[in-house]
């Protein structure tokens, strides 16, 4: 295994496929290695010195996270956002998937959108309608009434690891389709409100894999398009048995990696039961919407500090996974 920047630890890391690497094991940018790679496989991300433009082999060369700090994928950022930015379009931070809000509330099955009751909520893509109502007489999660008014919509996506995935809204105050009926990207499917178990008027939205099981919900963060210019990072960790470990990262923005962090965020992990065994990234936690740039992650386990530098690039999907001693 590759020994990563020591603070009294060492870091390790598992390879995914398709896209960038990179090594920041110290201060600097490691230098892109000259040869040209294939288009659409993992190449060496961009550094002060730009890399070689890639060129078409017959080989795919995957980005090998033993060897390497973090890789940069082209993801699957297939959903648009379902708010319109006239409203508020960003998924609030204090309530994100997979969080239990300091153990104050249920692990959270997808994210929030606060808006005014009455903003216009939009298809996330073209699709059918697979349910249009409430969810007294047909369930969603293991409550009655915790949704309230919702439209859960199927969408094929042929390419991706699922093929066919829902896209869930909730706690609606106006519901504008029906049940079996067409939609197209960005169409407005009803109204936000606050209906069912909402705190205040907002959009809940999810994606999931089996439409009814609240147990198949996959993080939108990774699946929604993010805003121009912005990245998203996922985080993945695990002992050296390689059992899934849980903590919280620090993550800092710095725009300049010798002057100060410009912005941090505490980036909790999951809830263990919201993690979903056949996510593709296999991640724990996430970030989504964050500038492009260098970002220092931190976290704490058994007294011991374990750092990475990663960079985010626009709109690619950057993950990193640490293994604690």
């Amino acid at each position: 295994m590759k020994p990563a920047r020591v603070i009294v630890f060492v870091l390790t890391a598992a390879s995914l496929i398709l896209a960038a690497c990179g090594n920041t094991a110290t201060a600097t940018p490691s230098l892109s290695p000259t040869a040209p790679l294939p288009t659409g496989t993992r190449f060496p991300s961009p550094t002060s010195t730009p890399s070689p433009a890639p060129t078409a082999t017959a080989t795919p060369i995957p980005c090998d996270l033993s060897a390497e700090d973090y890789c940069v994928e082209d993801a699957y950022f297939l959903f648009q956002r379902p708010i319109a930015p006239s409203g508020t379009d960003s998924i609030d931070r204090s309530y994100p998937y997979g969080s239990t809000e300091g153990g104050t509330r249920e692990p959270h099955h997808g994210v929030e959108f606060y808006n005014a009751s009455g903003t216009p909520i939009l298809a996330a893509a073209d699709g059918v309608v697979y349910y249009a109502g409430n969810d007294l007489s047909q369930l969603f999660t293991p409550w009655s009434n915790f949704y309230g008014n919702l439209v859960v919509l199927k969408h094929e996506l042929p390419g991706t690891p699922y093929g066919t995935l829902y896209t869930l809204y909730a706690h609606l105050s106006k519901v504008e389709v029906t049940t079996g009926q067409t939609v197209t990207a960005r169409q407005k499917i009803g109204e936000v409100g606050a209906t069912g178990s909402a705190r205040g008027s907002h959009l809940h939205f999810e994606v999931r894999v089996d439409p009814t099981d609240y147990g198949s919900t996959l993080n939108p963060e990774l699946w929604l398009v993010p805003h121009p210019g912005n990245g998203t990072l996922a985080l993945l960790a695990k002992d050296k048995a390689g059992t899934t470990i849980f903590p919280t990262f620090n993550v800092q923005y710095y725009p300049d990696r010798n002057q100060p962090a410009t912005a941090a965020y505490q980036v909790d992990a999951y809830a263990a039961e919201t993690v979903n065994t056949s996510d593709p990234w296999g991640e724990i936690a996430a970030i989504g919407d964050r500038t492009a740039g260098w970002y220092r992650v931190t976290f704490l386990w058994a007294g011991v500090l374990y750092e990475r530098w990663v960079e985010i690039q626009a709109g690619k999907l950057t993950l990193t996974e640490f293994i604690v001693k």
